[in-house]
């Protein structure tokens, strides 16, 4: 009777810590709408201790337009000396789930991710082919549970080689009817052994992660149509606004430098008014193909409005974005669009070295455009 009684107390209390973490988790995701950080919330909760507790979590969301399974991000150590090493820093500096959480600010200001979040981003599966696993756990709303005896024979698999999985939890994210990602979730490194409890709270935390990410990527996509350019498909002046707050505050405390460009079609109203603005909107849209073809995939291009752009450079000082600058100018200049030769000055200015002041930097960068308009055109000036 008494071990009866111990047994449904420690049941007892397991549900009600259960119930409170799926209580401030679901808390924390009524934080934000932003899916990176949805998802880090996410991944946070399945491997905290005062979480689900496993020793790595990985999501996977399906890219439409590429036909592929991309790694969005996965949170864990690569080897035990980093899980010695993380798990002893939580332990002695006593963090709870929201400081887990709250990490997550530092990892995007940091030069560096995680190696796992890393070797998570670079991984892709196209959806093309059998894929294994993959295929197997999206094509099923079940969640998958591959035990040690099945992951020994399938080990040329494409995901349990990159992900070096033994046994796992893998489960497919369906988003209005159709698989949009996957979740797996494993305990590399203390090998503990999934419990059909373990199954159970898993399943149970999907179903709240789903509608979460189902959210977050409603507000994103509309997020996207708002800040985006209808001509040209590129960023516009508002987004342009937004981030460069951003992406100065993370200069600033990261040290590093940044360079905006400000881009202006030289003559453009000339060539508006001799051939029309169907024309010109068909070479604003050629024109801006180019300047996307020469950037970085970190830059942020924008249109700036009418036929000027504006370009955000992150980490990059005056000299090396003058150098970006020269390769847009010679690629607009050498190539013939809509049976014309186009050309563009590009004013630069650069954080920290011109200014510290948003305001004052779009400023300068401007001035510099100006100067190289009453130069003659078709070159670089920089602040």
């Amino acid at each position: 009777m008494e071990k009866s009684l111990r047994r449904l107390e420690e049941q007892l209390e397991k549900a009600r810590s259960q119930l409170y973490v799926f209580y401030e988790l679901t808390k924390a995701m009524r934080t934000t709408l932003r899916l990176d950080e949805i998802t880090y919330i996410i991944l946070t909760g399945l491997t905290a201790h005062q979480g689900l507790g496993f020793n790595r979590a990985v999501i996977f969301f399906i890219d439409e337009t590429a036909n592929k399974l991309k790694g969005f991000m996965g949170i864990g150590p690569m080897d035990s000396q980093e899980a010695d090493q993380i798990w002893h820093n939580i332990e002695a500096e006593k963090k709870n789930l929201y400081d887990l959480i709250d990490n997550y600010s530092h990892i995007k200001k940091s030069a560096a991710k995680p190696k796992f979040m890393e070797l998570v981003e670079s991984l892709s599966f196209s959806l093309d082919r059998d894929n294994g696993l993959i295929s197997k756990s999206l094509s099923q709303i079940e969640p998958l549970h591959l035990e040690p005896e099945i992951s020994a024979g399938i080990k040329d698999d494409f995901l349990v080689k990159k992900l070096n999985l033994d046994e796992c939890l893998i489960a497919s994210l369906w988003i209005k009817g159709k698989p949009a990602g996957v979740i797996v979730v494993d305990n590399y490194i203390t090998k503990k052994p999934i419990s059909d409890e373990d199954i159970k709270i898993f399943n149970m935390f999907i179903e709240q992660a789903t509608g979460a990410i189902e959210n977050s990527q409603s507000f994103e996509h509309t997020l996207t149509k708002a800040h985006s350019d209808s001509l040209t498909s590129l960023w516009n002046y508002g987004y342009f606004q937004y981030k460069l707050d951003e992406e100065l505050t993370k200069a600033a405390s990261m040290n590093t430098p940044l360079s905006i460009m400000m881009i202006d079609i030289d003559d453009f109203k000339r060539f508006n008014d001799t051939h029309g603005h169907i024309e010109g909107d068909n070479a604003l849209k050629k024109i801006s193909e180019s300047l996307k073809e020469n950037c970085r995939k970190v830059d942020i291009l924008c249109r700036y409005g009418g036929e000027e752009f504006s370009l955000i450079l992150p980490d990059n000082n005056k000299k090396e974005a003058a150098r970006l600058a020269e390769r847009i100018r010679r690629s607009v200049e050498k190539n013939k669009i809509l049976r014309e030769r186009f050309t563009v000055s590009i004013g630069i200015a650069s954080f920290p070295q011109d200014t510290q002041n948003k305001e004052a930097l779009i400023l300068k960068a401007d001035q510099a455009l100006y100067q190289a308009k009453r130069n003659g055109k078709n070159q670089v000036v920089r602040a």
